[in-house]
């Protein structure tokens, strides 16, 4: 029986080698040279531990009486941290109820026209909106005028990089016409085709959600959910023009859609990986055309099925998408104001569409997000404009629980960079390459919350808490 647990002991040392192995591969794999430095540091350790133990246990050391005592406080030991690190510790019950959990006071809908993308991107000096907006709104109006004079929402775009950034801008913009030219009234919210005029579809709200589900998947959504609307998410009043519409500017949005089809579209690891530099941008606007593209194709789907659609995507947006995207169960809102999700962190950009279909709601989830986010901070800790709250726990911000992004500051530093940053995503510890040493981590700290400060403190000694951008693709190169 003694050999047997010595045995067992030599196999569990084994397979314990086998993953810092594997996670020395995956550092080389992400191009991550302190952490390939240190993983390699913690494999070679491992097998010092494995050769020591094969020579005691070779020398009979484990069949005297102080060996038994060694081995059976190995086991206790290895059986203690297994329990410690891998049992399910206690649910956060307010990530479980989704948006509602977090709500403690009254919440009013947000205004479209006081965001700052659309106050920099669509207010116009001299037109009647403008002097509208700034008659009620006087304190925005000159570090508004400031902006613009930098030429546009981001700048000069890509001017962090100068005088290599164009070739990456030139692809940001050819990604961008995307959404902007999916984004006229007729294809956002389209009618049903006419070789369809009139004709009915009779599907239960199971097989709708699990076809919607489906073509969203085939067009190339990488995680799909469905929320029934709080309509405390949807914009109050509309406040971004792009097709000269300016009879819409300042009408009151319609809450009148029951459902929302969220869909999310990961952002390449490597891509991300040099932000804030232009190569993030550009795979920013390449997930945000696909988006455009998978959205507006459903609200088709819909349409033709003789239900309204609507394609919230960059370019057109009716709601607010991360409060949906938790509601339909896709993940939780981090500490960086990103939706959170298991999968792929907040490597995600986020589109939706919202339709009278009926359909069944997903529920929220609980991946420990929060929990997380309070003790990591490395988004904040990162945030080259301070805009990212370091404060432990979330505040109350119009009567929701949450950690509230300063977009203001946020976007000044967006404007005098040329990029939209990126920084945030790319250094926190869920936006890892998906290998399955990260999957296994994530599998833990999203239902451990003692592995979530175990880990957390690993990816700081791996990882740095300040690491540097990586170079990126080749092909994506923006320095000589």
């Amino acid at each position: 029986m003694r050999d047997v647990f010595i045995f067992i002991g030599a196999l569990a040392l084994v397979v314990q080698a086998f993953i810092g192995l594997s996670f020395f591969i995956s550092c080389i794999q992400e191009k991550e040279k302190r952490a390939s430095l240190f993983a390699l540091f913690q494999f070679l350790v491992m097998i010092g531990v494995l050769i020591i133990y094969l020579i005691i246990a070779g020398a009979g050391f484990f069949h005297t009486a102080p060996g038994l005592i060694v081995l059976i406080a190995g086991y206790i030991l290895a059986l203690v941290s297994g329990w410690f690190l891998m049992h399910k510790t206690e649910p956060n019950t307010k990530a479980l109820q989704g948006t509602k959990g977090l709500m403690i006071g009254p919440v009013g809908r947000f205004d479209e026209r006081m965001h700052v993308f659309a106050r920099n991107r669509t207010m116009r000096p001299g037109t009647e909106p403008y002097q509208t907006f700034y008659r009620e709104h006087p304190e925005l109006e000159a570090n508004d005028a400031r902006r613009r004079e930098k030429g546009g929402p981001l700048g000069h775009l890509g001017s962090i990089d100068k005088p290599y950034e164009g070739p990456n801008v030139a692809g940001t913009l050819a990604s961008l016409t995307i959404p902007f030219n999916l984004s006229l009234p007729r294809i956002v919210k389209p009618s049903q085709h006419p070789e369809l005029k009139g004709r009915k579809f009779d599907l239960s709200p199971e097989e709708a959600s699990r076809r919607l589900k489906g073509y969203a998947r085939s067009l190339g959504a990488d995680l799909v959910g469905i929320a029934e609307i709080n309509p405390l998410w949807i914009y109050s009043h509309r406040g971004e023009i792009f097709h000269e519409n300016w009879e819409d500017w300042g009408k009151a949005i319609p809450a009148d859609h029951k459902y929302a089809l969220v869909v999310a579209e990961e952002m390449d690891f490597d891509m991300i990986g040099p932000a804030p530099h232009t190569p993030s941008v550009m795979e920013s606007m390449k997930e945000y055309a696909k988006g455009a593209y998978i959205t507006t194709q459903i609200a088709a789907y819909i349409a033709n099925m003789s239900f309204e659609a609507e394609a919230n995507h960059l370019r057109h947006y009716t709601a607010i998408l991360p409060p949906l995207a938790v509601d339909a169960g896709l993940g939780e809102v981090g500490r960086l104001g990103y939706l959170m999700t298991k999968e792929l962190g907040p490597r995600v950009r986020l589109s939706a569409v919202t339709t009278d279909l009926p359909l069944i709601p997903d529920k929220p989830v609980d991946i420990g997000a929060e929990d997380f986010c309070t003790i990591c901070k490395k988004c904040a800790t990162n945030c080259p404009s301070r805009s990212i709250p370091e404060e432990d726990l979330p505040k109350e911000f119009n009567g929701t629980l949450r950690w509230k992004l300063d977009a203001e500051s946020c976007f000044e530093y967006w404007g005098k960079i040329g990029t939209d940053c990126c920084i945030c995503m790319k250094v926190c510890p869920w936006s890892h390459a998906r290998t399955w040493p990260h999957r296994m981590i994530v599998r833990l700290i999203s239902r451990n919350r003692y592995a979530r400060r175990v880990f957390n403190l690993m990816d700081d000694i791996f990882y740095g808490r300040k690491p540097k951008p990586k170079a990126g693709p080749q092909w994506a190169r923006y320095t000589e």
